[in-house]
């Protein structure tokens, strides 16, 4: 083996790992792009969401805005829910964050704090909009942590009402033990931060989750609720997902439905179970039994 060859080496290793972790993020995270083709204004207000002109109604007086989860969108993320919250009676909000430059449709993607002041901007063209005092956000994966960020730097707690996180990495991940492969390849945490640092913000012990949760995971004035699935294979181990504090709930979809198999992408996506809690979690005073009937 030549010396060229033989240095090139670590670099195609530590390219392969971090390929590894994008390919598993992603084909676990990733939402088919059928709708986002289109712009969110055009498919998402025919739909009945992203509506500027909704007015919350009394019984539902906080317009709600959905977070999309890593190499996800506004729209492919929410075909499954956002209708099923509109039928509901709610105003329903979704927006994109974490763009990386060339790379349409897959979102997510860039530092996490930065997507946060996204979502804090983004509260406050919906409030002007509705007239609403606060909000309640729903987020899938890295769209139900992010928002603690909002919530805890930003000024967000005086504008949520409710944070609800549906198989959110509240603690990080290690995908499996995948993440570890990063510790055998020099400088390969450094490429995936380059690459596509809303990654390595996510991966358990980075310096972002460390400081999220200094301190305590909540944050006084918000109800939060952790809709999870003992069958996530993405946010793992799946306990990691709950939070501790006040005013949490934490609620895992097989003790409310044991044939439940949703996985990461699905309970996002198609599981009518965690739709009905996140219902519930958004209007508990009028909350109904979760079963495996609940539509």
């Amino acid at each position: 083996m030549n010396t060229i060859t033989h240095r090139a080496l670590p670099k195609r290793r530590t390219v392969t790992a971090l390929a590894a972790l994008a390919l598993t993020f992603g084909a676990a995270t990733a939402a088919t792009p059928t709708a986002a083709a289109a712009t969110t204004s055009e498919a998402t207000v025919s739909a009945g969401w992203n509506d500027y002109s909704c007015k919350p109604s009394a019984a539902h007086p906080r317009p709600v805005v959905l977070v999309h989860g890593t190499f996800g969108n506004s729209v492919d993320n929410w075909l499954g829910l956002a209708p099923y919250l509109v039928k509901r009676g709610y105003c329903v909000f979704s927006f994109d964050y974490g763009q990386l430059p060339g790379v349409p449709l897959f979102h997510g993607l860039g530092p996490i704090d930065k997507s946060a002041g996204q979502l804090s901007a983004y509260v406050d063209r919906v409030l002007a909009a509705t007239g609403a005092a606060k909000t309640d956000l729903v987020g899938h994966s890295q769209g139900g942590m992010m928002p603690r960020y909002y919530l805890k730097f930003l000024g967000g707690a005086a504008k949520v009402n409710a944070l609800v996180g549906i198989a959110p990495d509240n603690h990080g991940t290690d995908l499996n033990g995948l993440t570890r492969l990063l510790d055998q390849f020099p400088g390969a945490k450094k490429y995936l931060d380059q690459l596509a640092p809303g990654l390595n913000d996510q991966i358990v012990g980075s310096a972002f989750l460390n400081r999220l949760n200094e301190g305590g995971d909540t944050v006084p004035g918000v109800r939060y609720t952790v809709i999870a699935s003992k069958y996530d294979e993405v946010v793992t181990p799946y306990k990691s997902q709950f939070l501790n504090g006040p005013d949490v709930r934490n609620v895992l979809v097989q003790d409310l439905c044991p044939a439940d198999l949703s996985e990461h992408l699905a309970i996002g996506l198609a599981d009518r179970v965690a739709f009905h809690e996140a219902a519930n979690a958004l209007d508990p005073s009028h909350a109904t039994p979760t079963t495996c009937t609940s539509n």
